[in-house]
């Protein structure tokens, strides 16, 4: 004799404040199932229907759709985040008298008296729920296959694209590193979206013979949001974190760092070096020596930034606004320092050579450097001039520039901008330096000239300035 099987479902719940909605489906599905170990419940408030899902967990929910005593928002919420294998079933004595299973299949009173035929209802429930969840894992983690493939292949790729310049002093190798993390956190975050997206909209795609309903309202879930708060936050707090210990790298002091003053102007720039009295047009940098770079404006915010080196500084004006950055050249070669803050008319053009070399090319240029500057006025008139940026705005084979050409100027008769005419001499040329705005040739805007030379460049070079212009026939 073969042992005796018990029904696979011998709990039933029965959600409604109306005592002959209860009644008659528990006699009705007495009826129908002939279970002796059926066991139902009814119950008639919201609270009382959430407890028995958590505690008792019955295997079919039988809810009063029309019944205001019992929130389906809530009820549905708890269903549908519930991991329990469980079956709801929504009647409506209204109208139509409808009748909504958990897929939401819609069926006659009749047609669902026939559903809840105990074998029918055993296969749909039983077997159901595990495939599903087998389901689920399987869309998982083909999803996270492709998640992890695409994050490699687009990390790959912007590693490999050259984004950026080369690497070219101490402080840009943990720049670089947090670049590196950023490109890994942006390949990952794009991939999550994209695969999500794309694999929902191929696989989960509407078929024929699909069900065209509207899913089950779900409304919040507070694990979930916690989750998705909480990880963000710490990405963002590490990222915080990664930046404050690259930045204190960026800024270790080495002792025997080399001084270089650096003056920006409009538009030019100005490299002097206190250690030898040298002033140059162009930075030239020992590889491997850490630089301590003490930057200042003479007029408007300009921003020092060589690419190579990755930092970047803004100079302001003004004597205690004097700003420093570090910077230890690996690389030999030649570079461009260009303003990265918007600050005139050229702008664009405000550029000067970063030169690094060798200790021993670097100590001969010093040696060269004050070689050059020797006795002669006009030589020493043309050094004054390109360092303290006069070239940049004043051209020297008659091509026009911001200002006039200083070919030929010497000796010409100009007419200023109030109709007066000035013939150019020494007077006059010491005037247009140490204050531009009171003699301004025709033809040439007031105020674009720095009004700062009287302070920033000593009288014995700004006559030797002069002796410069007047060589240029």
């Amino acid at each position: 004799m073969s042992p005796k099987t018990s029904a696979p479902y011998q709990r039933v719940l029965i959600a409604s404040a109306n005592p002959l909605f209860g009644q008659g489906l528990e006699k009705m599905i007495q009826r129908q199932w002939k279970n002796p170990q059926l066991e139902i419940r009814r119950v008639a408030s919201n609270e009382a229907v959430l407890s028995e899902m958590q505690s008792w967990s019955p295997d079919l929910i039988i809810l009063d759709y029309d019944d205001k005593a019992i929130s389906r928002a809530e009820f549905l919420q708890e269903f549908v985040t519930g991991e329990q294998p469980m079956q709801v079933m929504l009647v409506s004595l209204k109208s139509s008298g409808a009748v909504v299973v958990y897929d939401r299949r819609t069926m006659t009173p009749a047609q669902a008296e026939d559903w809840l035929n105990l074998p029918k209802f055993s296969q749909t429930t039983s077997e159901h729920f595990p495939l599903q969840r087998r389901s689920s894992m399987k869309h998982f983690v083909i999803v996270g296959v492709l998640i992890a493939a695409f994050t490699g292949l687009i990390y790959f790729l912007l590693s490999n694209i050259p984004l950026l310049p080369i690497a070219a002093s101490v402080q840009a190798q943990p720049i670089d590193r947090l670049f590196n993390l950023h490109f890994f956190m942006i390949s990952l975050l794009f991939s999550l979206i994209v695969v999500f997206l794309g694999y929902s909209l191929v696989v989960f795609r509407q078929k024929a013979g699909d069900d065209e309903e509207d899913g089950v309202y779900i409304k919040g879930n507070n694990p979930l949001e916690i989750i998705w708060t909480i990880i963000p936050l710490g990405i963002v707090i590490y990222f915080a974190y990664l930046g404050s210990v690259s930045l204190a790298e960026t800024r270790r002091a080495d002792p025997q760092a080399l001084e270089i003053k650096v003056v920006a102007g409009q538009w030019f720039w100005r490299f002097e070096y206190p250690d030898y009295g040298i002033v140059s047009n162009a930075m030239v940098m020992p590889v491997n020596k850490q630089a301590l770079l003490k930057l200042t404006s003479l007029d408007v915010i300009h921003s020092f930034w060589v690419p190579e080196f990755r930092v970047k500084q803004d100079t302001l004006p003004g004597e205690n606004l004097v700003r420093e950055l570090r910077v230890t050249p690996t690389e030999s070669g030649e570079f461009k320092v260009r303003c990265a803050e918007m600050c005139g008319t050229s702008h664009a053009y405000m550029e000067s050579l970063v030169k690094v070399v060798t200790q021993a090319e670097f100590d001969q240029w010093v040696q060269d450097q004050l070689a050059a500057l020797g006795t002669d006025p006009v030589a020493r008139g043309e050094v004054w001039a390109r360092n303290n940026g006069c070239l940049s705005c004043h051209s020297v084979d008659g091509s026009p520039n911001v200002g006039p050409t200083w070919k030929g100027l010497y000796g010409l008769t100009h007419e200023l901008t109030d109709g007066s005419v000035v013939t150019v001499d020494d007077a006059y040329l010491l005037t247009a330096i140490i204050n531009p705005n009171a003699q301004v040739p025709k033809g040439f805007v007031p105020g674009v000239m720095p009004q700062i030379y009287k302070d920033t460049i000593p009288e014995q070079q700004i006559l030797e300035i002069i002796e410069y212009i007047k060589s240029l026939k």
